[in-house]
C-alpha cells in the first residue's frame, strides 16, 4: 500500500471502530442513565431500538444513494451527523432529547457504514490488498465492539454515562476534520436514476421487520404491535422483491441476489456477528453476576479476547490466501461454534479460565468468518455495484449487532425466570439461562456453517462446469 492509500484506510478503519463502539458502551451504563433521566426499567431498550431502527432500516439506501450521488460527499454528511446526534445525547435533558440523539446517531451510521465500506471497497483492488483492507477493518470492528463493552463501565463509573456519548462526539470530529483531506470523490459513473418505490419498501420493511424483532425480544411476540410490524415488514420486503423484478433501474439488483456467494457470505456474516456479540453479552453477566468478579477483572477477559482478534485480523489474509475464502469462512464459523459449546462447561464456583480461553479461541474463528464473508460477497463484482454489495454486507453486520443480544438474552432471562420461580438459587438460576443461550448460540453458528459449506461448495462446482 502507499502512504495514501494505509492514509485512507486508517480514517476508514477509526470511523467503522467508532460506529463498533456506539453498539456497545451504553449497555453497561443502562441503569445509570435511567436513573438520570427518570427512564423506567421498560423503556430503556429504546436507548438500544432507537438507534437500531434507522441504522438497519437506511442502509441500503444509503449505499445506493452514495453510488449515484458520491460517496465521500454522503460519508462527510453522515459522519457530521453522527457527531452532533452525539452531541445532543451527551447533552440530553430529558428522555425524548436523549432518544433523538440515538435515532439521529442511528441514521448517521446508517450513511457512515455503508459508504465508508465502498470506498474501502473501491480504493483497494480485488485481491490481496483487498482482502488485506478488510481484515484490518473487520478486526477493529470487532474491537469496537468488544472495547465498548469495557470502557462504557469503566466510563460509567469514573465520569458518568454523559462521558460515554461525549467521548463519540470527540472521535468523529476528529476523523471530521481528517476525511475531507485524504478522501477523493467516487461514484456510478451514470448516474442513474434512484428508484423510490424499492427504496420506501426495502427501508419501511426493514424498520418495521426490526422494530417488531426488537421489540419482542424484551416483551413477547404476544404484543398486537409486533404482530401487525411483522405482517407490515413481511408485506413490504415481498413488494420490495416484486417492485425490483419491474423496475428499469432497480434500487437492488435480483441477480446480484441469487449471486450464491452473495447470498450465503451474508448469512455468514449475519450470523456470525449475531452469534459472537451475544458470547460476549452473556460471558459479562457470568462473570459478574456469577462468579462475582469486579469490572475491572472483566475487563481484563476481555482486554485477551481483543488481543487475539487483533492477531486474527492480522493472519486472516494469509489463510484467505493460503486456503481460499470460502475454507476460512466455513472454519472460523466451526471454530466459533465450538469454542461456544465449550462454555457449556461453566460452572457457579469456577470457570473464568474456560472463559477466557474459549472465547479469546472462538474470537479468532471470528474475526476469520468476518474477513472471508467480507471477501466473498463483494468478490467478482464491478465498482459501481460495490456501494450496494458493501451496503448489503454492512447490513449483515448491524443486523446481526442488533438483534443477537436481544433475542438470546431473552431466552436466557426467560429461563432464569423459570427456575427462579422453581426454587434454584440466584447463582444457579442466572448459569442455566445463561447456558441455554450459549447453547443455541453454538447451535446455529454449527448448522449455518454447514449450509454455507454446501452452498459455496455449490458456487464452486457451478464454476468449473
Amino acid at each position: 500500500m502507499t502512504p495514501r492509500a494505509k492514509l485512507i484506510l486508517l480514517l476508514l478503519c477509526a470511523a467503522q471502530f467508532i460506529i463498533a463502539l456506539d453498539f456497545s458502551i451504553l449497555n453497561v451504563a443502562l441503569p445509570v442513565l435511567g436513573r438520570d433521566l427518570g427512564m423506567g426499567q421498560a423503556d430503556l431498550q429504546w436507548a438500544v431500538t432507537a438507534f437500531a431502527l434507522p441504522s438497519g432500516g437506511f442502509l441500503l439506501l444509503s449505499g445506493r444513494i452514495a453510488d449515484l450521488f458520491g460517496r465521500r460527499r454522503l460519508f462527510l454528511i453522515g459522519l457530521a451527523l453522527f457527531t452532533a446526534a452525539s452531541v445532543l445525547a451527551a447533552l440530553a435533558w430529558s428522555p425524548a432529547v436523549f432518544l433523538a440523539g440515538r435515532a439521529l446517531q442511528g441514521l448517521g451510521a446508517a450513511i457512515i457504514v455503508p459508504t465508508g465500506m465502498s470506498l474501502l471497497t473501491t480504493t483497494f483492488a480485488e485481491g490481496p490488498q483487498r482482502e488485506r483492507a478488510l481484515g484490518i477493518s473487520g478486526t477493529l470492528l470487532s474491537l469496537g465492539f468488544t472495547i465498548g463493552m469495557v470502557l462504557g463501565g469503566v466510563m460509567t463509573d469514573a465520569l458518568g454515562w454523559r462521558s460515554t456519548m461525549g467521548l463519540l462526539s470527540v472521535a468523529g470530529v476528529a476523523v471530521l476534520a481528517t476525511a475531507p483531506v485524504v478522501l477523493t470523490e467516487s461514484r456510478h459513473p451514470e448516474r442513474p436514476r434512484l428508484d423510490l418505490p424499492g427504496a420506501v419498501t426495502v427501508t419501511g420493511g426493514l424498520l418495521a421487520l426490526i422494530y417488531a424483532l426488537s421489540t419482542a425480544a424484551q416483551r413477547g411476540f404476544g404484543r398486537p404491535d409486533v404482530l401487525v410490524t411483522l405482517v407490515v415488514g413481511a408485506v413490504l420486503l415481498a413488494a420490495f422483491v416484486r417492485v425490483e423484478s419491474r423496475a428499469e433501474q432497480p434500487l437492488v439488483s435480483l441477480p446480484m441476489l441469487r449471486r450464491r456467494s452473495v447470498a450465503w457470505g451474508n448469512l455468514a456474516g449475519l450470523t456470525t456477528f449475531a452469534m459472537m456479540s451475544t458470547v460476549v453479552f452473556l460471558l459479562t453477566l457470568y462473570l459478574q453476576e456469577v462468579l462475582g468478579l469486579s469490572a475491572f477483572l472483566t475487563g481484563l477477559v476481555f482486554g485477551v479476547q481483543g488481543a487475539v482478534s487483533a492477531l486474527a485480523g492480522l493472519v486472516a489474509p494469509k489463510v484467505i490466501g493460503r486456503f481460499g475464502a470460502r475454507r476460512t469462512l466455513v472454519t472460523g464459523l466451526l471454530l466459533q461454534a465450538g469454542c461456544t459449546a465449550a462454555l457449556l462447561g461453566l460452572g457457579t464456583e469456577s470457570g473464568g479460565w474456560l472463559a477466557l480461553v474459549a472465547v479469546s479461541c472462538g474470537s479468532l474463528g471470528h474475526l476469520w468468518a468476518i474477513i472471508a464473508y467480507g471477501v466473498t460477497a463483494t468478490s467478482g463484482l464491478p465498482d459501481d455495484q460495490q456501494g450496494l454489495a458493501t451496503g448489503l454486507v454492512t447490513s449483515s453486520q448491524q443486523m446481526g449487532l442488533t438483534l443477537g443480544i436481544p433475542l438470546l438474552s431473552a431466552v436466557a432471562s426467560a429461563h432464569i425466570g423459570a427456575l427462579r420461580a422453581d426454587g434454584s438459587g440466584f447463582a444457579e438460576a442466572t448459569l442455566g439461562g445463561i447456558k441455554l443461550g450459549l447453547g443455541l448460540d453454538a447451535a446455529v453458528v454449527a448448522v449455518v456453517a454447514l449450509l454455507v459449506a454446501v452452498g459455496l461448495r455449490t458456487v464452486r462446482a457451478t464454476r468449473r462446469g
